[in-house]
């Protein structure tokens, strides 16, 4: 069992920040739950890495070579996967993780479990997606979500599938009883079932990813 962690690669302004980070990725380890993330040791990143391979657990960082050229990548990971894009980076993590998981950050997170989230709506895969709302972060946008699903352009079944969660416990119990929605729409050749590649995407029916077991 994997998650995808998506955090920032700063600290952020709020102490909070790390101390949540901290102990959400110490309880994934001693969970026996692996981690997938960007590869930085700085930041949110760097803490979560750093937590979770204190407490032994797994942690899979998944970077682009101009990342690791520029010397983030963390030197400490049970696995470094090294990608060619940033497109590539998300499809590996997509296909590497049993689930996906927003803790504070900023554009890089919003735009990645975003995503995730956009593909389950799609029926890419049936993996649930969750927020870990440490001190309120993600409320703002949350309310967002809300104001679209109200005036008719989010699904609520789609709104409600996400995950919102204040530590590691709750999230976990939450992800073990998630079912998926229901799909708005059929998608062909989109399902990130394997190693990302630069070709074009395949002509035939997608597959979905089953929906995990915590």
């Amino acid at each position: 069992m994997r998650l995808a962690v998506y955090t920032g690669a700063s600290l952020g302004s709020n102490p909070l920040f790390a101390e949540a980070a901290r102990a959400f990725a110490t309880a994934l380890a001693r969970r026996d739950v692996g981690i997938v993330f960007g590869g930085g040791h700085v930041g949110l990143m760097g803490v979560v890495a750093d937590a979770a391979l204190a407490a032994g657990g797994e942690v899979v960082g998944v970077m682009p070579q101009s990342l690791v050229d520029d010397e983030t990548a963390h030197p400490g990971l049970t696995e470094l996967r090294i990608v060619r894009t940033m497109h590539e980076r998300k499809a590996e993590m997509a296909a590497l993780a049993d689930g996906f998981v927003a803790l504070p950050g900023g554009l890089g997170t919003l735009e990645e479990i975003f995503e995730a989230w956009t593909w389950l709506q799609l029926g890419v895969h049936a993996k649930p997606v969750g927020f870990l709302d440490v001190a309120g972060y993600w409320q703002p946008l949350l309310d967002a979500v809300a104001t679209m699903s109200a005036a008719g352009l989010v699904p609520p079944e789609h709104r409600n599938a996400a995950v919102v969660a204040q530590d590691a416990d709750e999230l976990l119990a939450r992800f073990a009883a998630w079912e998926p929605p229901r799909r708005r729409h059929r998608t062909t050749g989109l399902a990130p079932t394997g190693p990302a590649t630069t070709g074009p995407a395949p002509t035939g029916p997608a597959t979905t990813d089953p929906a995990p077991r915590m």
